[in-house]
């Protein structure tokens, strides 16, 4: 059984077609990254994947299971998380805080009204060990918006991974990084349990090919290339549309 199962997606906004019959198949634990020039469908392509937009035609499976028509919430449920281009936290909350918020909603129960949810010991346990273990301690009682974009891109994973993500989605998580910010980050990629399958978006080459198990190549919003980094690497069309490789 895939992971994850795209058939045929397709998207039309107004005329522009900005995915034409897209297919490819992500096997459980992958680290499958989607490249491509500006414009060539990666982040449409993400939206329909997590359910915010709805695709014009095809069909989306998660290991196994339909999930076309679903919206983002239950898709989420499912276990298939997203993280954005941008950050997108509880910015005036504490991080501690915004992994007990994460935590909870992977509890699938709804929040205790008249109970905090620091009087929960489990909870706040299970949040104080994914911090250590992310090496976010010193920066548990920091409101999110006064950490640095690396510490929350950081932060955003991690949130992702909390809710308990069978397939998480990474829109350009180096994106914005500093030099000195994305190794770190990178580890944290690298250092993903291989129980949850990884799919993508990255802009930098050099991390691609790092990360990468296999690569989807989309081009004017079809699928060019597929294939592990070596043949992506020599395929000539990638060189000339994308890469720029002598």
């Amino acid at each position: 059984m895939t992971a994850l199962s795209v058939a045929d997606i397709s998207r039309n906004f107004e005329g522009v077609q900005a995915l034409d019959n897209v297919s490819f198949e992500v096997a459980p634990g992958e680290r499958r990254l989607i490249i491509g020039p500006n414009g060539a469908g990666k982040t449409t392509l993400f939206n329909i994947l997590a359910g915010s937009y709805a695709a014009s035609s095809g069909r989306v499976a998660l290991f196994g299971c339909d999930i076309t028509h679903l919206p983002a919430h239950e898709r989420a449920r499912l276990g298939l998380s997203r993280t954005f281009q941008i950050t997108n936290l509880f910015y005036r909350l504490t991080v501690l805080e915004n992994v007990l918020l994460a935590l909870q909603a992977g509890k699938r129960t709804t929040l205790p009204v008249l109970r905090p949810m620091r009087a929960d010991r489990e909870l706040l346990a299970q949040a104080d060990a994914l911090l250590e273990h992310w090496g976010l301690t010193e920066l548990a009682k920091l409101a999110a918006q006064d950490i640095s974009y690396g510490q929350q891109r950081q932060l955003d994973i991690l949130l992702a991974m909390a809710v308990g993500s069978k397939v998480l989605l990474l829109d350009e998580p180096t994106a914005g990084l500093s030099a000195a910010e994305v190794p770190r980050v990178m580890a944290i990629l690298r250092g993903l349990p291989r129980d949850t399958t990884v799919l993508m978006i990255e802009h930098d080459m050099d991390v691609a090919f790092e990360l990468a198990d296999r690569i989807t190549v989309l081009h004017q919003g079809r699928l060019l290339a597929e294939g592990n980094v070596e043949a992506i690497r020599s395929n000539p069309q990638v060189t000339d549309i994308y890469l720029g490789f002598d």
